[in-house]
């Protein structure tokens, strides 16, 4: 025989053995007496139960326990931690339990005999494939025992609690902190890295600058500075900006902005409106300032507007004045969030 005949016999579904050695089927008590039945069903009903109460569980300890409590309970674990993880794997353990018992002692208990077939199905298979399945959840009882069925989307619909409840633990809640920065009137521009002030002398007609608020730069009466690690990159995040310089005749300002600007010098955020990425590929000729995460591309010759990409919301734009000194400084703070869109924003 050939290969390519080998290959052929091979798909050719093989006749199953007509004695496969297998003994005579051996029924279960839950098959022939209706009350061990009842009893498995409530069985298996009382372990979804469970399962329930343990989510319950959890949810009031984590509320409850605080994580600093004194007291301890077993091999020096916390009370929080034993009560929180002991809950947690009661309600998964007992629905795992309940779905083996409920399989074992009332679903359909027989022997079936599967054909061989090509790794490729026919539509033969696929169909009989799906009526299979529709079998198996008529055999399960899933439909006639609604007790089961009750508890158990009772029991893995709470499951999702503690997964919400979970979520707390990964930060602390923002507040209103998405909806400010550390700018404020008066404060000064400077440049980023090195943190001077900038004046509008300093820049002529088509130059960008990257700047911070000034205050990121100071430190307090004993030398040390104002923001230092964290809360440093997180007001540094927010508070980054790009300074362009235009001819004052190419700026179209948006309605109430028409003194935002000083001699055509401009302040915008540096922190894409579509998913907060940083900001500084100016074309000079056209005023357009291009993303290079996702390519949005906003025109800051009329309030940056979008022109191109995914960004939904313009940058937002700092209102600029120039200070005693000559210095360019903020007359606000922002006026809208900065950064990407959440679900709070208006």
């Amino acid at each position: 025989m050939t290969l390519e005949q080998e290959r052929s016999s091979s798909r050719v579904p093989q006749v199953p053995i007509e004695d496969p050695g297998l003994g005579e089927h051996t029924w279960r008590p839950t098959d022939v007496a209706e009350a061990k039945e009842r009893r498995a069903e409530r069985q298996v009903a009382a372990l979804f139960v469970v399962s329930m109460v343990c989510t319950v569980v959890f949810v009031v300890a984590y509320f409850a326990i605080d994580i600093g409590d004194n007291w301890t309970t077993f091999a020096g674990l916390g009370a929080s931690t034993l009560v929180l993880g002991l809950s947690l794997a009661g309600a998964l353990l007992c629905i795992g339990v309940g779905i083996i018992h409920w399989a074992r002692k009332l679903m359909a208990d027989k022997e079936i005999v599967e054909m061989r077939h090509p790794a490729a199905s026919s539509d033969d298979d696929r169909e009989a494939t799906l009526k299979a399945l529709d079998d198996g959840l008529q055999e399960s009882g899933i439909a006639r025992r609604p007790l089961i069925r009750n508890t158990l989307i009772g029991a893995v619909g709470l499951l999702g609690i503690p997964a919400v409840v979970g979520l707390r633990d990964l930060g602390p809640l923002p507040g209103d902190k998405l909806f400010s920065t550390i700018w404020e009137e008066g404060m000064l521009l400077a440049r980023d890295v090195v943190g001077t002030p900038i004046r509008p002398s300093d820049m002529e007609i088509g130059d960008l600058i990257n700047g911070q608020p000034i205050a990121l730069f100071e430190t307090d009466e004993e030398g040390e500075p104002l923001y230092e690690g964290e809360d440093l990159l997180v007001n540094k995040a927010k508070a980054s900006i790009v300074v362009v310089r235009m001819d004052p005749s190419d700026n179209t300002p948006a309605p109430g902005r028409e003194n935002w600007a000083v001699d055509g010098i401009l302040c915008y955020s540096k922190i894409c409106t579509h998913v907060g990425c940083p900001i500084n590929l100016y074309a000079r000729k056209t005023h357009h300032l291009l993303c290079p995460c996702h390519q949005s591309t906003f025109d800051l010759s009329d309030g940056a507007r979008v022109v191109f990409g995914p960004a939904a919301r313009p940058l937002p734009q700092l209102p600029l004045a120039v200070n005693e000194d000559g210095y360019l400084v903020a007359q606000s703070d922002f006026t809208e969030p900065v950064g990407p869109s959440f679900w709070e924003r208006g």
